[in-house]
């Protein structure tokens, strides 16, 4: 039922990106296991990342199953979608049965992707990382495949109104070799690990990216630290 339902929402997908001309550079899925359980971790800038995360693992005739907020399974739409691909939605009240049913998909040898900053990222850099990621690859015996986004933001983020039209936006995608998560070593230094890993793929993914702003208006994807206008992480904070 899972891939009744999943394959064809793949092929929406990618209909919809060609359609919108979008410049899709991928490179390093070769890094996603063909066969057993896997956690996929990435940045977190838009709406649409858990489908871009997903592709990555085609290549390798893979499925992602995406822990996800619950209000998306709740969703008259979304929601059958969702279960029928068998992700796997989080109740940040109740925790602990989103972690179990995670767990037990890794045993069963699929791989899980994981948002280890739990909400997009406003400034577009990298926040701190939930340490939940590491502590399901230690449990279920698995490695992590850390990877980055970049140019996601300018189709649908937080704040800002989605953009479908044909622009040809590019979307660079990079995919690092696996992290591996000892059962012995502390939870919180693979965390840091991982993360320095993800932090390096998304500076390749940015210095890949082959576009810049057209004008002044257009920064404001541009994280601050790289010249845009992006709200930095101390004003992110200062404004909560």
């Amino acid at each position: 039922m899972a891939e009744f339902v999943y394959r064809p929402v793949v092929g929406a997908a990618l209909t919809l990106f060609k359609a919108l001309d979008l410049k899709i550079d991928t490179q390093g899925s070769q890094n996603i296991p063909r066969s057993g359980g896997a956690v996929l971790v990435s940045n977190h800038i838009s709406y649409l990342d858990f489908i871009f995360s997903g592709l990555t693992a085609l290549p390798q005739k893979r499925l992602v199953r995406f822990m996800a907020k619950d209000a998306v399974f709740r969703h008259k739409i979304s929601g059958p979608l969702m279960r029928g691909m068998k992700h796997i939605p989080v109740d940040r009240k109740q925790g602990e049965a989103a972690y179990q049913h995670a767990l037990e998909a890794l045993r069963a040898g699929e791989i899980v992707g994981v948002f280890p900053e739990a909400t997009i990222s406003e400034s577009f850099t990298l926040k701190s990382f939930k340490s939940g990621a590491a502590r399901l690859a230690q449990e279920a015996g698995v490695p992590l495949i850390p990877m980055a986004l970049w140019g996601t933001q300018r189709l649908w983020t937080k704040g800002r109104p989605r953009n479908f039209r044909r622009s040809h936006i590019p979307v660079t995608i990079r995919v690092g070799e696996p992290v591996e998560a000892p059962a012995d070593q502390y939870a919180g230094a693979i965390t840091r690990r991982l993360r320095e890993q993800v932090q390096e793929l998304l500076e390749s993914a940015q210095r890949a990216y082959p576009v810049h702003p057209k004008d002044a208006s257009d920064t404001w994807w541009v994280p601050a630290h790289l010249g845009g206008t992006a709200p930095s992480p101390a004003e992110i904070r200062g404004a909560r």
